[in-house]
């Protein structure tokens, strides 16, 4: 099954964002959709990139032969574990061939991945509408594994389906806008403003300790959760309070605030060297394995993960 995107320019060359996706059953589909993509773009010149599972990596480096050694292959695994971390992989390229046509393929939904994760693909999605909607030429095909849909994971939900409606622009507002997950029960709280920021990171790492995070781990999780803190204060009312648990060999430390964030973009790209502002969230997405943002009415949420494996 293929969603269309964004049509080709009138003029026959490459439009700008073209964000579409692909449904693929078993490993021979996959090469018989993925690898002509792939081989046209580079037919083409343009320049070709493949964000996949490694494993995926040897089967169209067999079907395009030689052609394999012009494709730039990045390992979604680990560059993507966290997929708030993709837009501004993506951004980095466009910046480095500045003008040139991207193609590429990308499969943030891989296989394996828990179900936040596949909450925080969903967005990322629909987030790729808004960061690249006046970026270009960049085509980026998504692929998804039949074994990964559900009715919370619908590709049709987060890919464009004409050039000049973007249904998934509005998505992405209205899952950054939608709160996660209740905290569970038995989740540990407390509550905090300036003056408890010191101990409240101090108990979050003693607690991370306690349950066998590795100490540099340890330190990670904790400049992590200062910068959110510090965000609640600075911008969320002056206080916040602080929900801690494990759940599935997961250390999860959820932030609540009062405030409203409205850049739904907000940590996925890259901050300015002399920006003031803006680093907190973006740091966080890479110390922790995966970062949880949503923003509405009811206040802001950031959800930190960090895994035990």
């Amino acid at each position: 099954m293929l969603i269309d995107s964004a049509p080709d320019a009138v003029n026959g060359g490459p439009a700008g964002f073209q964000h579409d996706a692909f449904v693929y059953a078993d490993d021979d589909e996959f090469v018989r959709r993925a690898a002509p993509f792939l081989r046209d773009g580079l037919i083409a010149g343009e320049v070709v990139l493949a964000a996949l599972p490694a494993a995926r990596f040897s089967l169209l480096r067999r079907e395009l032969g030689d052609l394999a050694e012009q494709i730039a292959f990045i390992d979604i695994t680990v560059a993507g574990r966290n997929p708030a971390r993709i837009i501004s992989l993506w951004a980095d390229v466009l910046s480095q061939y500045r003008g040139r046509p991207i193609r590429a393929l990308g499969e943030p939904a891989y296989p394996g991945r828990n179900e936040a994760e596949y909450a925080e693909a969903k967005l990322h999605e629909a987030l790729l509408n808004v960061a690249f909607e006046r970026s270009g030429p960049f085509r980026l095909r998504c692929l998804y594994s039949a074994t990964v849909l559900s009715p919370d994971l619908d590709p049709v939900e987060t890919h464009p389906v004409t050039a000049c409606e973007h249904p998934a622009a509005e998505a992405a507002l209205r899952l950054f806008g939608s709160p996660l997950p209740a905290v569970p029960e038995k989740a540990e709280r407390r509550e905090f403003g300036l003056n408890e920021l010191t101990a409240v990171r101090r108990w979050a790492a003693d607690w991370a300790r306690s349950h066998g995070l590795p100490a540099d781990r340890v330190d990670d999780l904790a400049l992590a959760l200062h910068e959110i803190c510090t965000n609640s204060v600075r911008f969320g009312g002056g206080r916040g309070t602080l929900s801690l648990w494990a759940q599935d060999r997961t250390l999860v430390l959820d932030v609540a605030d009062s405030g409203r964030i409205k850049d739904v973009l907000v940590g996925r790209l890259r901050p300015p060297t002399d920006g003031l502002g803006g680093r907190g969230v973006w740091l966080a997405n890479q110390l922790c394995d995966l970062v949880q943002l949503r923003s509405g009415s009811a206040g802001t949420q950031v959800r930190l993960h960090s895994g035990l494996d």
